[in-house]
């Protein structure tokens, strides 16, 4: 054999041992991506509408629907609305927004309340009341004990707060809340019903007889009867009213209604004629509610307003079914965080001391300060 035939049988031989090699390294290198690739979550090539496995938390907290909570700060009346945003936050997992009115005053001292306790991490949002919005609305009446507080009428003007919002939970200040918001965010309404509230005849609200002509559950001790106006809607006396202290809203319908105007509209046709009744002086708020959702509400389950603990009926209730309310209200004079009322010990326990000292609780006993 020449050697230039020899020289080319070593040239391809030499050329198939590094084809050999070469492919095996190549196999190597693939198999060493994969692992590589597996150990850095490569996902590779999958169709478009691929979706990695996500932690079941993560999926529940994406999806979890926003419950919108309208609820006024008033500056001394602060210590409420912390406990009540507390007691919301402690029992609950969904996820709850907080849309606080107030009025310019009170706005520091309530960021500074929030930002430096536990409270820093809730969702919440303040908004601006406009006390022009009740210009021409409301009189000054001598009569009354207490000036009338413009943050009252903040439940009129619910799509105000809340524009994109189709369903909203109202609350007074001076609530606490022990069972999940999100039940009573999940209250039925009636087709055609703007809002939900508690009747005042249910089997758990207290009723109360007031010196005069009228109850605290009936139309008749807020409304004056003896006025025409009043006479021509043909409401029973003897209607059982509702509490406005907790509301759950159908804002779409509310809009569709014109609920806001409606309202605003008695309390115009108020300043001309009087026709609120005298025997429970003060109330205000309640008369138009009555008169433009006469008939036209849905009820919510009574566990979820239980009320008149700050009346001197407060204590009627037993232990048992206290701990068992799922929202408990304080309306009345009597307020938890004053020196009188029932069941302060359940209100303080969800109550946070203010970092500014500003606000401090009334205890009957020196060693009750904090």
């Amino acid at each position: 054999m020449s050697m230039r035939r020899v020289n080319l049988v070593l040239l391809v031989l030499a050329a198939l041992v590094f084809v050999i090699v070469l492919h095996h390294h190549l196999l190597s290198l693939a198999d060493f991506l994969r692992r590589e690739g597996s150990n850095l979550g490569l996902v590779g090539s999958h169709p478009i509408d691929f979706i990695a496995e996500a932690p079941p938390e993560i999926l529940e907290e994406r999806t979890d629907e926003e419950v919108p909570i309208v609820i006024t700060a008033v500056d001394e009346r602060l210590g409420g609305l912390i406990a009540a945003v507390n007691s919301i936050v402690k029992n609950t997992n969904s996820n709850v927004v907080f849309y606080i009115v107030s009025l310019n005053d009170t706005v520091d001292h309530l960021r500074t309340w929030v930002s430096k306790t536990e409270l820093k991490n809730i969702n919440y949002k303040v908004i601006a009341f406009d006390p022009h919005w009740l210009e021409g609305k409301i009189k000054t009446d001598s009569k009354l004990s207490e000036p009338v507080k413009p943050l009252t009428f903040a439940r009129f003007y619910l799509p105000n707060f809340v524009p994109e919002a189709e369903k909203v939970i109202y609350l007074d200040d001076d609530v606490i809340v022990q069972g999940d918001i999100h039940g009573l965010y999940d209250t039925p309404l009636k087709p055609g019903h703007a809002a939900a509230f508690s009747e005042d005849c249910d089997s758990v609200s207290s009723k109360i007889v007031v010196r005069g002509a009228g109850n605290q559950f009936n139309y008749l001790g807020f409304l004056d009867y003896k006025k025409e106006s009043i006479r021509k809607l043909g409401m029973k006396a003897s209607s059982c009213t509702f509490n406005p202290g907790v509301i759950v809203a159908n804002l779409t319908e509310w809009r569709h209604q014109n609920i806001t105007q409606q309202l605003e509209s008695w309390m115009e046709r108020n300043v001309a004629e009087d026709l609120y009744s005298r025997t429970l002086a003060g109330s205000v708020t309640t008369p138009p509610l009555l008169i433009v959702f006469y008939k036209q509400h849905s009820s919510m389950d009574p566990l979820w307003h239980v009320r008149h603990l700050g009346s001197s009926a407060g204590q009627r209730h037993s232990a048992s079914f206290i701990k068992t309310a799922k929202l408990l209200h304080w309306n009345g004079h009597y307020k938890p965080w004053g020196r009188t009322s029932f069941y302060p010990e359940i209100w303080e326990k969800w109550y946070i001391p203010d970092p500014t000292g500003q606000f401090r609780l009334i205890r009957r006993h020196a060693q009750d300060y904090h």
